[in-house]
């Protein structure tokens, strides 16, 4: 019998009188629509938990889904000895502060070299769990935290949870652009229309999404945000920080052909931006119920040296820039006598 990956989820509200087949196959743009009939006809989807086989079945809205899906033949995972960054680790769960250039699960172009293959070095019971134990991803290139389940129970806990959106993830990012403030981006995240390859905000199709941003500081031309998720799909920050006009500095799929930089930016300031070789992304705090005590618990990762640097670099610009232009307020003419007085109205003597 083939081994089967559960999603859980919830319906979109608005779905309400639509077929089931319809409503699963747009929810799951990685999922063909004959894919999702033969699931449902298999008796592998349950609503609120009771089973549902007919594709034509109208949903009501809201509903808790379960789908059960035959596992896709993947790419032979093997333990490779790999120093993990671990923050925290019991016999539930481990957290991972994932470095940038580090790959999570093995694939086409990384058979080997990936999260995946540390954690089965390191634990090789996690063979026994689908991906690993691994419930979320980061991208290649961004850095921080995740979890990672190292049983049945706990797998099942946080993916429920996150299908519930009770997992709390915040992460920092650098910015183009100057934020005035910040605010809630809603809008549906799917397959890019023409480049399968890339994520794209649409108008029609594609999953909801929601995420929250706060600007943490403003310099030149860039800025300190703080985002939050409150769901978890694919490229969704890059998306939607693109989408209002701040992709994310250093990145190389939406963040624009050019890299805008203000006016008066000294050569060095601008060399070390266009050095800047990833997206700005770093997953800082992770909170989430944990699956062995039921209590909340919450993770936090400083911010990794190259975005650091980034932000002291640009406070650094923005202080040189504001220092030359209050001294070209106080220029004065050198034809011009200047007279120093004291509060107390006696000319000042200078050597």
């Amino acid at each position: 019998m083939a081994e089967l990956d559960i999603r859980y989820d919830r319906l979109p509200e608005d779905a309400a009188g639509e077929r089931l087949d319809a409503v699963l196959a747009r929810h799951f743009d990685d999922l063909s629509r004959e894919q999702v009939k033969q699931a449902i006809r298999a008796g592998r989807v349950r609503l609120d938990g009771e089973p549902v086989t007919k594709p034509n079945y109208r949903v009501l809205g809201g509903e808790a889904l379960e789908l059960a899906l035959e596992r896709a033949e993947q790419v032979e995972a093997l333990p490779e000895p790999m120093d993990l960054p671990i923050v925290h680790e019991d016999e539930h769960v481990l957290v991972i502060d994932k470095p940038a250039g580090l790959v999570v699960h093995p694939g086409a172009g990384n058979p080997g070299g990936t999260l995946l293959n540390g954690l089965l070095h390191h634990d090789p019971g996690l063979q026994q769990l689908p991906r690993a134990g691994i419930v979320h991803r980061l991208d290649k290139d961004t850095t921080g935290l995740l979890v990672v389940a190292r049983s049945q129970k706990a797998y099942q806990s946080l993916v429920q949870q996150l299908a519930d959106r009770t997992v709390e993830r915040v992460y920092e990012a650098i910015v183009q652009g100057e934020p005035i403030s910040g605010g809630t981006i809603e809008k549906n995240i799917g397959r890019h229309p023409k480049d399968r390859k890339r994520m794209a905000a649409l108008d029609v199709g594609g999953k909801p999404a929601v995420t929250h941003f706060s600007v943490v500081e403003r310099f030149r031309g860039f800025a300190h945000v703080r985002v939050k998720l409150e769901t978890g799909r694919t490229h969704q920050i890059r998306v939607h920080m693109a989408m209002i006009g701040h992709p994310l500095l250093g990145d190389p799929v939406y963040g624009g052909r050019r890299l805008k930089i203000p006016r008066g930016m000294a050569p060095e300031f601008i060399e070390a931006l266009r050095a800047f070789s990833r997206q700005a992304l770093h997953a800082g705090r992770l909170s989430f119920i944990h699956p062995g005590t039921g209590r909340p618990v919450s993770f936090s990762a400083t911010l990794p040296e190259d975005m650091a640097g980034m932000i002291d670099l640009l406070r650094d610009e923005k202080m040189v820039w504001e220092a030359e232009q209050e001294t070209d307020d106080w220029a004065f003419d050198d034809e011009v006598e200047v007279a120093w007085v004291a509060d107390d109205g006696q000319l000042l003597e200078w050597d």
